[in-house]
């Protein structure tokens, strides 16, 4: 189908909110992403620095920091336009194509890596004594070079699925960033098939990761109550509360927003808060406020830059 979009400029409308609120939601929103920027940042190079945290767990981890600080890049500064422009934040048609398509390739991509890491603690706590030899380097390199492809073909589908239609009417998209289903209800055509594949995709990226990773808890849980000790079975479940935290706010909104019958614009816009702005600061500050390994190399290197400043 040939497309014949006449519309060369979106708006984006943003959160809805009372006018009042423009400057504290701004500053709330700028903070936020600060700290979400400088902690996946910190976390990136404290992980680089210590040899002792050169382990699959953290490798997985600077990739999922790595995705959680672009990912918030992608969409909070858009909605902070949003906020200060009254009549909405303009995002080119090119523009709104780069991030759609970003979104979905960033979302999907952690999507997998959660995947992925539940299935390492998996293989840390049952196989403890083959786990090396099982989630070797070159297998961590693989199965993180999977999760970033497969997110990329996952996110042009997306992308090519929704701008295929023709858009020649409005240009107000009801949310605070361009993603398909808003956009949808733009076009100047019949968005049923459209809608129905999206669903579909999504609905089986989203349920066929997150039942893999119930899969994988329901079998470390198994694992751990078979440990003898208290403080053994005590340290393996703090190994995966954090993930699990964090799973569970990334997942749940998302399923909330793609994969319920019918959509309410407002709703869903505040809902998505949770896993565009929230689940991206929650990683730097569950993962380094609830471990112990963290926190020592976030000391250590504190000592080293301290002590280089003193001489």
């Amino acid at each position: 189908m040939r497309n014949m979009s006449i519309v060369t400029t979106f708006i984006l409308m943003g959160l809805p909110h009372s006018p009042e609120l423009d400057t504290l939601l701004f500053g709330i929103f700028l903070v936020i992403y600060a700290f979400t920027v400088v902690g996946n940042l910190l976390i990136l190079l404290v992980i680089t620095v210590d040899p002792r945290l050169h382990t699959p767990m953290y490798y997985f981890l600077s990739n999922l920091s790595f995705i959680d600080m672009w990912f918030s890049t992608v969409t909070v500064p858009k909605m902070l336009m949003t906020l200060v422009s009254p009549e909405g934040s303009p995002v080119s048609f090119p523009g709104c194509v780069a991030q759609l398509y970003s979104f979905h390739f960033l979302g999907s991509t952690e999507c997998f890596l959660y995947t992925i890491m539940s299935y390492d603690r998996f293989l840390a706590i049952s196989y403890p004594l083959r786990y090396a030899r099982m989630m070797s380097g070159r297998t961590c390199a693989l199965l993180a070079t999977t999760t970033w492809l497969s997110g990329s073909v996952h996110s042009a589908v997306q992308t090519t699925l929704t701008f295929r239609l023709p858009f020649c009417g409005p240009n107000q998209i009801q949310h605070y960033f361009c993603d398909a289903p808003p956009i949808l209800k733009l076009a100047c055509a019949d968005t049923s098939a459209n809608e129905l594949v999206i669903f579909v995709n999504i609905g089986v990226v989203a349920s066929g990761c997150f039942l893999l990773i119930v899969l994988s808890y329901v079998s470390i849980i198994h694992s751990i109550l078979k440990i003898r000790t208290s403080e053994g079975r005590w340290r393996a479940f703090q190994t995966c509360a954090s993930h699990c935290t964090v799973v569970l706010c990334f997942f749940v909104p998302c399923v909330f927003i793609y994969l319920r019958p019918g959509s309410k614009e407002a709703m869903d816009r505040i809902v998505a808060v949770f896993y565009t702005v929230m689940t991206p600061l929650l990683n730097p500050v569950v993962y380094t406020l609830r471990n112990k390994e963290v926190k020592k190399a976030l000391l250590k290197l504190k000592d080293k830059v301290v002590h280089s400043q003193s001489k």
